[in-house]
């Protein structure tokens, strides 16, 4: 955990986390700041994985999201994610992780919105540590805003 991340934290209303979470003190950190909505990804443990799902399926603000991890991208994704998306349908915003590179983008066919925030740990092979802030109004994302943490490998201390 970094102080620019909890900085970020600090000014949310919710922290949505899709996967690599790492050791469980970092959920336990921003769980006790901020509302958490989190799904494991592939380097996180039995433990965690016991505490957050797999997939995460929720609506807010009258906007349907679905989160997890390895997602793939419009017309690229992963078969689990193809699947789910296939049974629940009707998702708006799609929120994925595993590639460490941000990307946000329509998937037409689906009518969704894709986000991958990217990754804002220091370990990886991303170059820059990237996050995603935005709002969701009146099942509407506005106000999105992609911001970059500094290199891969540098963190202020929290």
């Amino acid at each position: 955990m970094d102080a620019d991340i909890l900085a970020h934290v600090a000014e949310a209303d919710e922290v949505w986390h899709a996967g690599d979470i790492g050791p469980g003190s970092i959920l336990e950190q921003l769980a006790a700041r901020k509302p958490l909505r989190a799904v494991w990804g592939n380097i996180d443990d039995t433990r965690l994985r016991r505490e957050v799902p797999e997939d995460f399926l929720f609506e807010i603000e009258g906007l349907k999201v679905y989160m997890t991890h390895i997602g793939g991208y419009p017309g690229r994704y992963s078969p689990h994610a193809r699947k789910v998306l296939d049974a629940n349908g009707a998702a708006q915003l799609f929120v994925c992780g595993h590639s460490h590179i941000l990307k946000v983008m329509p998937d037409r066919k689906r009518k969704l919105l894709h986000m991958n925030p990217g990754a804002c740990g220091i370990y990886g092979f991303h170059k820059v540590r990237t996050m995603l802030r935005f709002e969701v109004n009146a099942g509407k994302v506005e106000r999105l805003e992609a911001i970059e943490l500094g290199l891969r490998g540098r963190a202020t201390p929290a």
